[in-house]
């Protein structure tokens, strides 16, 4: 990538951040493999999926910095039940925005003081913009919503790469594989805080921002 298309991309970045002054992170949930006894596997296989899995809860800032992370739910379990769970236990520290802040969050959740949502029955996923450009004020506002939240994506996508355990966990006992997670979260969170030399994180850097 030559720089003027590093400076484009980070100019596009800046006024997607201007568009949503408000947003301080995206929140979103992802899939984790974990391994359970035959007897709880039905609710840890979700979604269609063979493998079983962990529904991880993460919100990240624009640095793709975690700035929360949640282990342990059934991967049958839809996240909207996830953060309203989490959300509302005290023991979990959840950091909700301040009065005027909020997170960018996709259609699974719902839209409401200190989470925006995109507009449903509206096309939102980056690549049905790919094909045709947005053309009603609520299709600009869903592109540029999903621009912006795609950092969670890549987030998730390089935590994933970094480390292959999340998508092939060792049969550790179920406290430890939710520990792990954790951990893996952590130590990117670290990376990213020293500015320790990292090649996906400067081709996340290079890409930032383009749809």
């Amino acid at each position: 990538m030559n720089s003027n298309a590093i400076v484009n991309s980070s100019e596009r970045h800046r006024r997607l951040k201007e568009i949503f002054l408000g947003a301080i992170g995206v929140l979103d949930g992802n899939l984790v493999h974990v391994i359970v006894p035959a007897d709880q596997q039905t609710r840890y296989r979700g979604r269609g999926k063979g493998k079983c899995f962990q529904n991880v809860l993460g919100i990240c800032d624009f640095d793709i910095i975690f700035t929360f992370v949640w282990a342990g739910w059934e991967g049958i379990t839809h996240d909207s039940r996830v953060l309203k769970e989490v959300a509302f236990n005290s023991t979990s520290g959840f950091p909700f925005p301040p009065p005027d802040k909020y997170y960018l969050c996709d259609a699974a959740y719902t839209n409401t003081r200190g989470f925006m949502t995109p507009y449903r029955n509206t096309r939102y996923l980056l690549a049905d913009y790919r094909r045709r450009r947005a053309l009603t004020k609520e299709e600009k506002f869903n592109h540029a919503h999903a621009q912006l939240r795609n950092v969670i994506e890549r987030a998730y996508g390089v935590l994933k790469v970094k480390f292959p355990i999340l998508k092939r966990m060792a049969p550790f006992p179920f406290s430890v594989q939710r520990y792990t997670i954790i951990a893996c979260f952590a130590v990117h969170n670290f990376i990213r805080k020293c500015d320790i030399h990292d090649e996906l994180f400067m081709t996340f850097d290079k890409n930032n921002g383009q749809a």
